[in-house]
């Protein structure tokens, strides 16, 4: 005959907790755990059939009943661990923290200094470089580390130019043709010291690390915004000269019926006197500026980051003129399927 289901009393102050506990999303699934076993076995359930239930041993479920019989519901939470002695109390680690967070002084001799080390804030505070980095990095600091950003102007100013920008987008002026502008300067034809090995099953392709710079060009480029299309001149050099010639090659490609209004970045090469003075020889133009620091307003610069993803990257070139060569067909082939970008403001 199989022997009784041990019963476990629960003490009507404890219910409550424990069904908190057993209840609980947020909780430490053990704590969750060890309250659903009391809880059932509360209900004079077997260990063996807890066990089963909860997907846990059931020498767990014993240790957990024989638990909360003993200490109540605090015995349900674990015991102080035992071991050494933290060497770096609180104060200690407070302070390796906040001096991690400040810019270390001069050295002696004058030398300015921008970042701590591991090893110079360890020595301020008595001790271990690796214990310094430990403590560093559970407080997810990395003193040895320094993020750029750029921080756009915020203002009334740059909410009128930005709206102005995002209306062109969405609203484009009736008999006109929206163009964003710019240049990819300084694109280096660079191509493997060696040549790839080609990938295999369960081995990618290898390129070696070392290259060779075969010089740089740049890339001028207009895309159309409610097209997708985008036009490409490639040139040594990017001053106003260049531009102008680029702007020429537009007005010629555009139909002479439509006005053109194009956006461009702050760059000082578009607001020359010689740009100026050709505007005022071509009257369907317009110019547009992004905000200071805004030039991610500007939708050719996605162009730039598809162009640099499929060509660029993993492109050999061989000099100046062949990477030229290559940047203007992938504009013809982008063009055969081109989309406009989905902008929203």
């Amino acid at each position: 005959m199989a022997a009784h289901a041990k019963r476990v009393e629960i003490a009507s102050e404890d219910r409550a907790e424990l069904e908190r506990l057993a209840r609980s999303r947020a909780g430490e699934q053990r704590l969750v755990e060890r309250a659903r076993i009391v809880l059932l076995a509360g209900e004079g359930r077997p260990a063996s059939e807890i066990a089963e239930r909860l997907g846990c041993a059931e020498r767990t479920v014993k240790t957990w009943r024989s638990r909360y019989e003993h200490d109540g519901v605090e015995g349900l939470r674990d015991l102080p661990k035992t071991g050494r002695p933290l060497t770096h109390g609180p104060e200690v680690r407070a302070r390796l923290i906040a001096l991690a967070c400040t810019r270390p002084p001069d050295t002696a001799e004058g030398v300015r200094r921008e970042r701590w080390t591991h090893a110079e804030l360890a020595e301020q505070v008595g001790m271990s470089p690796s214990r310094a980095h430990v403590i560093l990095r559970g407080a997810e600091l990395r003193p040895h580390l320094t993020e750029q950003w750029v921080m756009s102007e915020l203002g009334p100013e740059f909410d009128l130019r930005a709206a102005e920008v995002c209306g062109l987008y969405l609203d484009p002026p009736e008999n006109a043709i929206v163009i964003s502008v710019d240049e990819k300067t300084s694109i280096a034809a660079r191509a493997p010291a060696r040549p790839d090995t080609l990938p295999a099953p369960g081995r990618p392709a290898r390129r070696d690390s070392e290259y060779v710079r075969n010089g740089t060009t740049n890339l001028f480029a207009a895309l159309r915004v409610h097209s997708g299309r985008v036009s490409g001149m490639t040139a040594p050099t990017r001053n106003r000269w260049d531009f102008l010639a680029f702007l020429d090659q537009l007005d010629g490609e555009i139909p002479a019926e439509r006005k053109i209004v194009a956006i461009l970045d702050n760059l000082s090469t578009h607001k020359t006197k010689e740009v100026q003075a050709w505007l005022d020889e071509h009257p369907r133009w317009q110019l547009i500026f992004t905000p200071k620091h805004a030039s991610w307003l500007n939708q050719v610069e996605i162009f730039f980051s598809v162009l640099t993803r499929r060509l660029l990257r993993h492109g050999q070139f061989t000099d100046p003129e062949d990477l030229a060569t290559q940047m203007l067909a992938f504009v013809e082939h982008h063009n055969l399927t081109a989309q406009p970008f989905a902008w929203t403001s």
